[in-house]
């Protein structure tokens, strides 16, 4: 089975509480949200622990949570990045998230 997590930032969650778990055909997807954007340190720390064999980090997440991600699990995992399509896409979230 291959078992990959993805971690996005929402407010007032609790990582070990609010997550989805699918299981299907050979693939397990753990969704997992933090509800602060350095939350994501230990929460990719209790999922490599878990068996995830890949990370994938939100698109919202600063770029250096990447880099702290692959430094606090030693590079045991790959660790991705979600992107938003070019300059409309990122005016867009943010008129979202500002209000």
């Amino acid at each position: 089975m291959i078992t990959w997590a993805f971690i996005f930032e929402a407010p007032q969650t609790d990582p070990k509480t609010d997550r989805m778990d699918i299981a299907r055909d050979g693939v397990r997807s753990i969704v997992v949200a933090v509800p602060e954007q350095a939350a994501v340190v230990q929460a990719a720390l209790d999922l490599v622990a878990e068996g995830a064999q890949f990370i994938e980090l939100c698109g919202g997440f600063e770029p250096v949570w990447a880099g702290r991600v692959v430094e606090a699990t030693q590079g045991r995992v790959p660790v991705g990045t979600v992107g938003y399509a070019g300059g409309q896409s990122i005016a867009a979230l943010a008129r979202l998230v500002s209000g």
